[in-house]
């Protein structure tokens, strides 16, 4: 698959895919006879990965760091699982500083939900008695 192809694929431009390689975030990418990136399915999976991770918030260090181990083997099983735990707890407390900013956001809202409110009846009740009777002076 060419380097456009999984552009388009995975939303991602072709600058970001060819950083990604160079940072190695995902390994080297192979090469048909004329030079051109031709991404395997080995090259897709870690794209996706990536993909999924800085959705994440992992960071561009983080997930070099997870590359190089991968790519030295079986040995760094440990490490890679270390990181990967390491980063879900990350994951988890920003999840949670969003879940309390989306409360105040919430509060937030219904405060001036309650002021529209109280304006509109205060409105209502000026407008010179119940609704659907004419005022004295429009008789």
């Amino acid at each position: 698959m060419t380097i456009r192809e999984v552009s388009e694929r995975y939303g991602l431009s072709t600058d970001t895919l060819r950083y990604y390689e160079r940072v190695g975030l995902i390994p080297p990418v192979p090469r048909s006879g004329g030079g051109a990136r031709d991404y395997d399915p080995a090259s897709l999976a870690w794209v996706e990965l990536i993909k999924c991770m800085r959705s994440a918030g992992v960071g561009i260090e983080a997930l070099s760091e997870y590359c190089r181990l991968f790519q030295q083997g079986e040995e760094t099983l440990e490490a890679r699982k270390a990181l990967l735990v390491e980063q879900r707890r990350q994951l988890l407390e920003r999840m949670g500083d969003m879940r309390r900013s989306l409360e105040r956001l919430d509060e937030k809202i219904e405060h001036y939900e309650q002021d529209l409110a109280l304006k509109e009846r205060a409105l209502r009740g000026g407008c010179g008695g119940k609704r659907g009777e004419a005022s004295a002076g429009s008789r």
